[in-house]
């Protein structure tokens, strides 16, 4: 099992539009990240900083992504949420959700 973590900025105007979105995500979307061997996935909210959280239980996560990626309707659901989000200043370019370095772990 990977952990991975990552964060962006949510633009304060979008929140009430975000939450309702994640509050009723689409059953595709949930069904691209299972079959990409993503579970126990996480997206946390304080001050104004999405932070999210994921394990991948697969062999390729580069190559499981890509599927991800791909999907039609994870890429329309991009299109509405992608709009409520901006990078973190530390983000490199074409970074979209910023990896976060994980310092601590307890098993």
């Amino acid at each position: 099992m990977q952990r991975f973590a990552s964060v962006i900025r949510l633009r304060p105007e979008k929140e009430a539009e975000y939450r309702a979105l994640h509050a009723e995500v689409w059953p595709g979307v949930l069904a691209a990240l299972k079959k990409a061997h993503i579970g126990n996935y996480s997206i946390f909210l304080r001050d104004g900083l999405l932070f999210s959280y994921l394990e991948y239980s697969g062999d390729d996560y580069a190559a499981d992504t890509a599927g991800i990626a791909e999907d039609p309707v994870t890429r329309e659901w991009w299109t509405v949420t992608d709009p409520c989000q901006q990078p973190v200043e530390s983000a490199a370019e074409g970074e979209w959700w910023a990896p976060a370095e994980e310092v601590f772990h307890l098993d």
